[in-house]
Order: structure tokens, then C-alpha cells, then sequence
């Protein structure tokens, strides 16, 4: 099972960071120019999130937006591995 990280750890992963936490999740939201840009997104993201085995909530509202949480369920927190599927939705574009 993954370590879950430290108040410390999280809250500096978070700096300069357009992700932020929401108990035992960090959350993040985009907006597109139309319904069809906002799921091209949540598959990509779906693609990933198969690859490295890291599944996120997909939240697809509001027509135009996004909204992604992660966590690691079976450490039952914030770990490395959620801060690493971060960094790569956030390489989607």
C-alpha cells in the first residue's frame, strides 16, 4: 500500500499549484469553449488514468466544464501516486 503523505508534503505539492485540496482530495476544474471539448478531455483523462492504473472522479457539468478529484482510496488519503496522475492530466493541455 502507497504512504500517505504529510500535511507538510501535501500543502507544499499544492503551492504554485492550480489543483487544490478538499479533504482527503485534491480537486481541480476546467472549462472549455463547448460540450464536445469538454469530453474529448475527460476521455484523455480516462486514457491516463487507465495507463497508470489511477483512476479520478470525472465530474463533466455545466455543458463546459470538468471537474477531476484524486485520491488513493486504498491508502485512504493523499499519496505520491495522486500528485503524479496530477501533474500528468495537467500535461493534457
Amino acid at each position: 500500500m502507497a504512504a500517505l503523505l504529510s500535511e507538510d508534503d501535501i500543502a507544499s505539492r499544492l503551492e504554485d499549484s492550480q489543483w487544490q485540496r478538499d479533504g482527503d482530495e485534491i480537486v481541480r476544474e476546467w472549462r472549455f469553449e463547448d460540450f464536445a471539448e469538454a469530453m474529448s478531455f475527460a476521455n484523455r483523462v480516462a486514457e491516463l488514468a487507465e495507463e497508470a492504473n489511477h483512476h479520478p472522479d470525472i465530474f463533466v457539468h455545466g455543458w463546459n466544464k470538468v471537474r477531476l478529484s484524486l485520491t488513493n482510496h486504498a491508502a485512504g488519503g493523499l499519496t505520491d501516486a495522486d500528485f503524479e496522475m496530477a501533474a500528468r492530466i495537467d500535461g493534457l493541455g
